[in-house]
């Protein structure tokens, strides 16, 4: 493979001023933070944390997570599993159903190598090939019913389909019936708290009836898991889910950025830690520069990036192109020159990470290393 432009920097003070970009910046220190705050609000709480891979894609990031007491990994794709799994991630779930000759011959493959993998199912017929896979290799899987709550994209829709699906689980010689996962994806970036736990309502009387209805069945979940960045204040405090898939928290975005998590309508208790660096290219107009992080540099899902350092006081961010973006000044008098780099934050960070193939992971105004991202997995 041939090593990354910036691998001479390493280490070199004030070298992420250097960095070639566009650039996904990591500041550790606010990650870590990150980390060791929702590691100690679930310890308070009580309930375990699998936080979300899909957001960060990143053994590294993973592995912290793991040391600050994570049960262990949660993953929306198989590639990303074997990922997690190859950096020696225990405790991965996969949070979408594995369905195909293919896909269900590597996850059990994985299983074989991977202690205590899991995956999600929605479908009898699923489950029924599972089995058969795991029996052929000798690789018991724990299967998880995927519960539909709101999000509208999978999961079973019924408490008597839960039902028979978990009595299908425990008699398939080859699975294990561990629990159930309840996602509702739809209302995580509600901004205000009061309105984002009234939409959360019916998804835990959902969960709830579903539970009890698999312990009057004698088959108690062992994990009940979902939840999510926006929801996990409402989540923690219910009694109800056993651990959370937060993902987010761990880099942050415009979008969470403008979500009250804890109800108080404070600031943030997480910090951006990831960071687009952009450098300007071009300061020839009146008004503005450009740069040189365009629509393929961020994710556009989210609304145009916000500037966060680098630029002057008002400065706004916007797209120009696939490679190039406008730095518009909020005055006449201010000024850019060619060269001088702006961070942005992320207007969405999962799939702004998977445009990149490694984070530059710096302290300070030191690069201290560069971690492979896990993208193109699937």
């Amino acid at each position: 493979m041939t090593p990354h432009p910036d691998q001479g920097l390493i280490g070199v003070p004030g070298g992420r001023s250097r960095l070639s970009t566009p650039a996904l910046v990591l500041k550790l220190d606010a990650a870590e933070r990150n980390i060791a705050a929702m590691a100690d609000l679930a310890r308070r709480h009580g309930v375990g944390l699998r936080p979300h891979a899909k957001t960060h894609k990143s053994p590294d990031l993973a592995c912290m997570q793991a040391r600050a007491g994570a049960l262990g990994i949660t993953c929306a794709t198989l590639g990303e599993a074997e990922a997690m799994a190859g950096a020696g991630v225990t405790g991965v779930l996969l949070s979408s159903p594995m369905t195909g000759s293919s896909k269900i011959a590597r996850m059990i493959a994985l299983a074989a190598r991977a202690r205590d993998l899991m995956v999600v199912v929605d479908d009898e017929a699923n489950i029924e090939a599972l089995g058969a896979a795991a029996r052929a290799a000798g690789a018991p899987l724990g299967v998880v019913i995927d519960l539909e709550v709101g999000c509208g994209r999978t999961g079973v829709t019924t408490v008597d389909g839960a039902a028979r699906l978990a009595s299908s689980i425990a008699a398939t010689e080859g699975l294990r019936f561990a629990g159930l996962q309840a996602y509702n994806g739809a209302v995580q970036a509600t901004p205000g708290f009061a309105e984002r736990g009234a939409g959360l309502a019916a998804t835990y009387e959902r969960v709830a009836t579903v539970r009890d209805r698999l312990v009057r069945d004698s088959l108690p979940p062992t994990i009940v898991s979902g939840g999510g960045t926006g929801s996990h204040a409402l989540d923690m405090g219910r009694g109800l889910f056993t651990e959370i898939q937060v993902g987010s928290y761990v880099v942050m975005d415009s979008i969470y950025r403008s979500v009250d998590l804890w109800g108080v309508e404070a600031a943030s208790p997480f910090e951006i830690a990831m960071s687009v660096a952009a450098t300007v290219i071009s300061a020839s107009h009146e008004g503005f520069v450009t740069t040189d992080a365009g629509l393929k540099a961020f994710a556009t899902d989210g609304g145009d990036p916000v500037i966060v350092a680098g630029a002057p006081p008002g400065a706004t961010y916007t797209f120009m192109g696939d490679e190039h973006g406008r730095v518009t000044f909020a005055r006449a008098t201010d000024r850019l020159a060619p060269g001088a780099v702006v961070s942005c934050m992320a207007p969405h960070c999962d799939p702004t990470i998977n445009l990149y193939d490694v984070y530059h992971v710096v302290r300070g105004d030191t690069l201290v290393a560069l971690w492979p991202i896990a993208r193109g997995r699937w």
